[in-house]
């Protein structure tokens, strides 16, 4: 549930779930794989007793 909820108001799981369908994976997988990545995001949080700060993404610069 959290994997759904992130794809609609988390701009970097997004980008990770449209990249793993890139790769040729099918929905379902790539949502397991951002639903997986989420969790060893917590437990690294836990592990380290520290809180999640979600960093801002670079903005693409194109030249002209």
């Amino acid at each position: 549930m959290s994997a759904c909820t992130s794809l609609r108001t988390c701009p970097a799981s997004r980008t990770y779930c449209d990249r793993k369908r890139a790769e040729g994976i099918h929905h379902y997988q790539a949502l397991i794989a951002l639903a997986r990545r989420r969790v060893d995001v917590l437990w690294a949080l836990t592990r380290d007793h520290q809180t999640y700060t979600p960093t801002p993404t670079a903005t693409r610069v194109t030249a002209a």
